[in-house]
């Protein structure tokens, strides 16, 4: 959506990102999962058909973002957790948040597409 100005990640974040692919119907997912999120078989299956997703691509979240951030017309921030501010935010917003360039009206998202998120790919 092109909302957010500045993005800000914890410099140890434990999420990674997967790319996977229904072979039924060559659906593409992405994901992005904590390591307690991907030790559950349940985020690697097609939730309609119960069908198993194949891994296409899986690559730490961080890289990703520090890869691709530019694409998405914002800076990048990396946050170490060695300060009190520091320490806060990874605490308060789970290591990841924004600085938005725009008001966003959140009441856009549905609640169903929690731990799911698509980008531009």
């Amino acid at each position: 959506m092109g909302a957010i100005q500045t993005l800000m990640v914890w410099e140890n974040l434990e999420i990674n990102r997967y790319v996977l692919k229904n072979s039924a119907t060559n659906e593409i997912v992405i994901k992005h999962l904590s390591k307690e999120q991907e030790a559950d078989e349940r985020n690697f299956r097609d939730h309609a058909t119960e069908a198993q997703l194949e891994v296409e691509e899986n690559m730490v979240l961080l890289e990703w973002l520090a890869d691709n951030y530019k694409r998405f017309g914002c800076s990048l921030e990396i946050v170490t957790d060695g300060s009190q501010e520091g320490s806060q935010f990874c605490k308060g917003f789970g290591g990841i948040g924004g600085i938005l360039q725009y008001k966003l009206d959140l009441r856009l998202f549905d609640e169903d597409d929690q731990g799911v998120y698509e980008d531009s790919d």
